[in-house]
Formats: structure tokens, C-alpha cells, sequence
């Protein structure tokens, strides 16, 4: 099979589908950095735990309504039901940032920003969704496709978390955070709109329950009754799927503790704004290795890199907590950016193999609600770390969730990983 180049895959979409997909992404990206610095500002709280707790209950509920609306487009499809999460997540947004602007306490704002996290779309699932639906109407281009089509959604939702931030440390630093997130409302209402109506929503098939029949006469009907008989639904959780999730969950933590740290450190340097910008250089490294990860896929499995990637992350992040300046933290999140997207990009990879076919909507928007539930996780007790011990307790959750990845990968992997997807996808 010959090998597929992003202008190929590309190719299958339309220009429009991938640049609209990539801007759609990033009000999701810039929701979470924007609450903790809107929070954390003096004109709300003015403390680094409250920011914390704000942006880990926005990423929480949408951790909650992400595989609900994920269930609920595997049934009825895309479209109608992410122009809701569009206007109401963009309006959610906005409303949050008015309430600051009027005075309301934190736990208010909080309140309303996690209110918008719940409606706030996967659009990086949706869009796996559609590649792959893609590659089922390419059924002799299909490994190609799929493979260099996660790697492409990957680094894309890398790249948002680099823009995503760095967007909003400039806003924030320019006008305020208030206008920061009201940018990201504005913004999820015409391109997650854009994205919801675009005419790849037309591939994807939903599953709509059965449909009530007309009884039949005689005795049939008394077996059968008035109704079809429902097939029994594929299992969400298979053991490849339970496994990734496992290993997102700690990816999650490890961002979020880093978003915790960065801003505490940037904070007592006197340049809260600045947060974001150091880690859009972590995001940068990041989409750029995962760009490259179809080349890798050549000539490696999922299995090992799967091992190599979370081996890279327990290296890659023990030396934050040595970190001391600005200048430092810098060069470490550039170089720990390298493995996040390769790893994210495997794992999601191993799911998408090992996943049910009717149940993969729900699958990959489980899978972003896993990285959003450990963001949660880890801002907040990260957060709480950094009021305490400053940037290096925040760190510290960093590594240990590193550790916990590394372990992880060297337990499952070759347990869990189809043994079809094992080997190096064919040239």
C-alpha cells in the first residue's frame, strides 16, 4: 500500500473541512487557560487555587457532557446536536466573562464556566469520526488514511493548545482576560457552527434506535409483539479502549499540572500573561512530532511505540522540578513537548483499533473526556500544590503522573493492543 501524504489525505476532505476543524478546537483550548487566568486575576479572586479549581470544573463537566453528546451522535448523528454545543457552549462562554465583568464571586463564575464546559465540542473526535468514515469509502487507501489522519488530528489538537493559550496571553495581557474568553465564545459560535453543518457530516451514519413495527397477525404476533427487537449494543469498554483511557487520564494530569505550574511560576516572575505563550512552546514541540509520527509508524508498532513515547514522558518531565527561571522552563517544555503528541496519537490509535465499530463516536469523545477529567484533576491539585510550595509542588504531580503513564505502557501495551495492529503499518 502506498504510503499517504497530508496533501493525499487532505485530498478526501477538502481544504475547508481541516482548516475549519482546527479553528473550531481552539475555543476548547482557550476556555481552560482563559478561566484560570480570569479567576486567578485580582479582579475576581486574585489567587492561584481558585483559578485552579475554576478551569479544573470546566474541564470536569465537559469530561461529563463530552461522551453523552459522543452517545448521543453515534445514534442521530453530528449535525443538529453540535450546533447545540455551539451556541450554547459560545453563549456559556460569553455569559461567563460578563459575570466577572459585573462583579460576581469566583465560585459564580466557575458555576457558569463550568455550565459552558459541559456543552463545549470535542471537535478533534468529531473529526476522527469523519476520517474515518473517510477510510471506509476508501476501503484500499483505509490503513493509510486512518493512520496519517490521527496523526494530523493529534498534532492539530496540539497545535490548538499551543495557539489556544498563546491567543489568549496575548488577549489577556492586551485587554484583560474578560476579553479573552469572550474571543472563545465568539469564536466556537461561527466555526463550531461552521464545522457542525460542513458537508462531511453527511458520511457519518448514525445508528437510530428501532423503530416501532405494526404487530403481525396470528400467532407471530404473540411471539414477536409490536415492536423489532432490539440488537443487543457492542460493549463500549473493551480492553484496548479501557487501557487507553487509563493511560489519557494521565496525559490529562500532566497537562494540567503543567498549565498549574507554568502559571504559578510566570505569576511570581511578574508576568502572569506570559503563561501562555511558554506553553504554546510546549505545544509547539508537540504538533511538530506528531506531524512526523506517520513516518515512525512505518517502521515501529503501536506496541512499541506505545513504551517508547510513555518511557519519554517519565524522562522528559522529571527535570521541571529543578526549574528556577522563566529562560529554563522554556527550554524544558520545548523538549518535553516531543513526546506528548506521539504518545496521545498511539493511544488514541490503539482505540480506535480495538473499539466496536457502531460504539466509535462514543469512544472518541470518552477518550477527550478522559484528558479533560485528568486536566481536572491535575489543575486542581496542582493548583492547590502551587498556593503551598510554588510552581515545584505543581511540577511534582507532573512527574508523578509520568511515572504512572511509563508503567502503563510497559504492563498493557502488548496485553491489550490487537494483534493485527502490532505491527508497522505496510509501505
Amino acid at each position: 500500500m502506498a504510503a499517504i501524504t497530508y496533501r493525499s489525505l487532505f485530498s478526501h476532505s477538502g481544504a475547508t473541512f481541516v482548516a475549519v476543524g482546527f479553528v473550531a478546537r481552539l475555543p476548547l483550548a482557550m476556555s481552560q487557560l482563559g478561566t484560570m487566568l480570569l479567576v486567578s486575576s485580582p479582579l475576581v479572586a486574585g489567587r492561584i487555587g481558585p483559578g485552579g479549581i475554576a478551569a479544573g470544573a470546566l474541564a470536569l463537566s465537559n469530561a461529563i457532557g463530552s461522551p453523552i453528546f459522543g452517545n448521543l451522535t453515534d445514534r442521530w448523528g453530528q449535525r443538529g446536536l453540535m450546533v447545540i454545543q455551539a451556541v450554547v457552549g459560545g453563549l456559556g462562554l460569553i455569559a461567563e466573562a460578563l459575570a466577572a465583568m459585573a462583579g460576581a464571586s469566583w465560585p459564580i463564575v466557575a458555576a457558569i464556566g463550568a455550565l459552558a464546559g459541559f456543552f463545549l465540542p470535542q471537535t478533534g473526535t468529531m473529526a476522527r469520526v469523519r476520517w474515518r468514515a473517510i477510510g471506509a469509502a476508501h476501503r484500499d487507501l483505509q490503513a493509510g488514511i486512518l493512520e496519517t489522519s490521527f496523526a494530523w488530528e493529534g498534532s492539530a489538537d496540539e497545535a490548538s493548545f499551543a495557539l489556544g493559550p498563546a491567543l489568549t496571553g496575548v488577549l489577556a495581557v492586551a485587554f484583560g482576560a474578560i476579553w479573552a474568553i469572550i474571543t472563545a465564545g465568539v469564536m466556537l459560535l461561527v466555526f463550531g457552527i461552521w464545522f457542525a453543518v460542513h458537508p462531511t457530516v453527511r458520511l457519518v451514519t448514525p445508528s437510530r434506535p428501532p423503530r416501532r413495527a405494526p404487530a403481525l397477525p396470528g400467532p407471530t404476533a404473540d411471539r414477536v409483539g409490536s415492536t423489532e427487537v432490539a440488537p443487543r449494543p457492542e460493549p463500549l469498554l473493551t480492553p484496548g479502549v479501557a487501557s487507553a483511557i487509563a493511560g489519557l487520564l494521565m496525559i490529562g494530569v500532566i497537562f494540567g499540572s503543567v498549565q498549574a505550574g507554568t502559571t504559578s511560576l510566570s505569576t511570581a516572575a511578574g508576568r502572569p500573561g506570559v503563561a501562555g505563550l511558554l506553553l504554546a512552546a510546549m505545544s509547539v514541540g508537540s504538533a511538530t512530532a506528531g506531524l512526523l509520527l506517520p513516518h515512525i509508524a512505518r517502521r515501529i508498532g503501536l506496541v512499541t511505540r506505545w513504551r517508547i513515547f510513555a518511557s519519554a514522558l517519565a524522562v522528559l518531565t522529571a527535570p521541571l522540578v529543578a526549574v528556577n527561571s522563566l529562560g529554563m522552563l522554556l527550554v524544558e517544555l520545548l523538549v518535553l513537548g516531543l513526546a506528548l503528541a506521539p504518545y496521545l496519537i498511539t493511544l488514541y490509535s490503539v482505540a480506535e483499533r480495538a473499539a466496536r465499530p457502531s460504539r466509535i463516536g462514543a469512544v472518541m469523545t470518552l477518550l477527550a473526556a478522559t484528558t479533560s477529567l485528568g486536566y481536572s484533576v491535575g489543575t486542581t491539585i496542582a493548583g492547590r500544590l502551587a498556593d503551598q510550595s510554588g510552581h515545584t509542588g505543581a511540577y511534582s504531580v507532573t512527574v508523578g503522573a509520568a511515572v504512572v503513564a511509563c508503567l502503563l505502557g510497559w504492563l498493557l501495551a502488548a496485553r491489550v493492543t490487537p494483534p493485527e495492529a502490532q505491527l508497522p503499518t505496510p509501505l
